[in-house]
């Protein structure tokens, strides 16, 4: 699996942070979505499905490949 994300997209909600506090973070100055892990080990990949899920501004793409 590989996560992008889009930081233009990020309204700050800080729900992928709670699904996934592995592969996400947030920025302390304004909230902005950070990426730890481009590529989280497969324990993960089903939090990080939940975290693009959830994602009130769909600011995560994952490839699968």
């Amino acid at each position: 699996m590989l996560v992008r994300i889009d930081q233009e997209k990020c309204c700050g909600a800080g729900s992928c942070v709670l699904a996934a506090p592995d592969v996400f973070d947030q920025r302390d100055e304004d909230g902005i979505v950070v990426l730890l892990d481009a590529q989280p080990p497969a324990e993960l990949h089903a939090a990080v499905r939940d975290a693009a899920a959830v994602c009130p501004a769909s600011a995560i793409l994952l490839d699968q490949a």
